[in-house]
């Protein structure tokens, strides 16, 4: 039966678990509540904030940024709730477009975020990890993209194992993340007097367009709050599980961000840290000196490490959803027997990571291409609420969005206005992004005309 043709079926049991999906339910509300801890936080807090500065030259703007950021999360993450607890399946936002709308928008967006977001995210972390070594050891290029690829087949293999073995490391890592970004705040601030230089130093005058340029970075930075609605056929009671996790989620990533944030600025003037670079080992080594320098630049590692291996986790699961309905290569839909995880799709998207890393060598030139391609989905996802509550309003709502029709609005503007801007600041990325979506279109041709027997 063909995909598309098969929509009206798919309506008719939208509120339940779909029948074909082998996953099996593992996670509970706090396994999905680190598990958007573990995505949030990587590399972002540690290399974007200088990026964000070069763009902002004003502390107070500059806190209000990233204030701004997990607002407009949260306010993304109430939409995603109510949709996520109305369809507990694998594939997210795939799943979401191909009811709100037609199989085909499910297809377009499904394809940009495991090709785009997914393995973009994989590919940036894993490109940061790699720089982070480089500085620790002075280890060139070439080396550092072997260092990439290493350790997303690694960490790859590491969820290939088993989902509940890693969702005990995932809880692990959140937790190490939480306690060691306290106590660096903590002591941090303890040790920092009052500094003359940052006192003293002229507030620059913040560009709208510069503000714009900078929620990039910042929303690259909050990228994986929706990571539980991906696994949602892997959640227990995900009607009332998923909000708690994305929005309690977020809330302790906003508060640590906020203030790491504030820590940077207390600690180093912001013309020392505005531009490309590490801003948590810049201000560890002048907080600690060079030895605690080292160790803050191997916790930062350990951190992205967390985050590649949640995102890890995560991705595969769209591709898994797509193949169930027909819409993906042959193969993705399977279940390992034993270990129950979505082994060929894991495959799939370790190798897609791997090329990105082999075309896309610079870590801000990944950012822009994946950040484009989420404010693109995200966007979507919130035309699909409004589109589910017009032609379904009787549906089974287990949660409904706070704030609805304002909040969702509020956010689908800001994202409009970021990729706006990227359009006109980061054309090439974005150009990527746009042609990565089209390019599915002939390969959701050819996989309609399979027309599969289970579909």
């Amino acid at each position: 039966m063909n995909p598309i043709k098969n929509e009206r079926q798919r309506a008719e049991t939208a509120g339940s678990p779909d029948p074909r999906d082998k996953l099996v339910r593992t996670l509970g509300a706090s396994d999905s509540t680190l598990l958007v801890v573990s995505s949030v936080i990587g590399a972002g807090i540690f290399f974007t904030p200088g990026v964000v500065a070069a763009n902002i030259p004003h502390p107070g703007w500059f806190l209000l940024a990233w204030a701004i950021g997990g607002g407009l999360s949260v306010a993304g993450a109430l939409a995603n709730a109510e949709m996520g607890a109305m369809f507990p399946r694998a594939g997210g936002n795939y799943v979401y477009l191909r009811e709100a709308f037609h199989p085909m928008a499910g297809f377009l967006v499904g394809w940009l975020s495991f090709f785009v977001i997914f393995a973009g995210t994989i590919a940036t972390l894993a490109a940061a990890f790699s720089n982070g070594i480089g500085e620790l050891t002075g280890l060139g290029i070439g080396g550092q993209i072997t260092i990439s690829i290493l350790v997303v087949i690694l960490t790859t293999w590491a969820n290939y194992i088993g989902l509940r073995s890693g969702a005990a490391f995932n809880n692990v890592t959140a937790i190490l993340k939480i306690f060691g970004i306290g106590l660096l705040v903590a002591i941090g601030l303890g040790l920092v007097l009052p500094s003359a230089a940052q006192s003293s130093e002229p507030l620059n005058p913040v560009r709208p367009s510069g503000f714009a340029l900078a929620m990039s970075p910042i929303l690259f930075s909050y990228l994986g709050w929706n990571a539980p609605v991906y696994v949602a056929s892997e959640i227990r009671n995900p009607g009332r599980s998923l909000p708690i996790a994305l929005v309690g989620g977020l809330l302790i990533c906003t508060a640590l961000y906020l203030l790491v944030n504030f820590l940077y600025l207390s600690a180093l003037p912001m013309s020392d840290f505005a531009g490309p670079t590490n801003v948590g080992e810049l201000t560890a080594r002048a907080l600690f000196g060079e030895i605690g320098g080292d160790i803050a630049a191997i916790l930062i590692l350990l951190s992205i490490l967390g985050c590649l291996n949640a995102t890890i986790l995560v991705g595969p699961r769209i591709a898994y959803a797509m193949a169930l309905d027909g819409q993906f290569f042959p193969g993705a839909e399977r279940v390992h027997s034993r270990r129950r995880t979505p082994h060929i799709a894991l495959l799939t998207q370790a190798l897609v990571a791997i090329f990105l890393i082999a075309i896309l060598r610079s870590f801000p030139s990944i950012l822009d291409y994946t950040t484009f391609a989420i404010v693109l989905a995200t966007m979507a996802d919130i035309l699909a609420l409004y589109a589910l509550r017009r032609k379904r309003p009787e549906a089974d709502r287990p949660y409904r969005a706070w704030g609805y029709p304002w909040m969702p609005a509020l956010y689908f503007l800001a994202n409009a206005a970021i990729a706006g801007a990227l359009l006109l600041g980061r054309p090439w990325e974005a150009a990527i992004a746009v042609l990565v979506t089209i390019s599915g279109l002939p390969f959701l041709w050819v996989f309609s005309r399979r027309s599969p027997q289970d579909a």
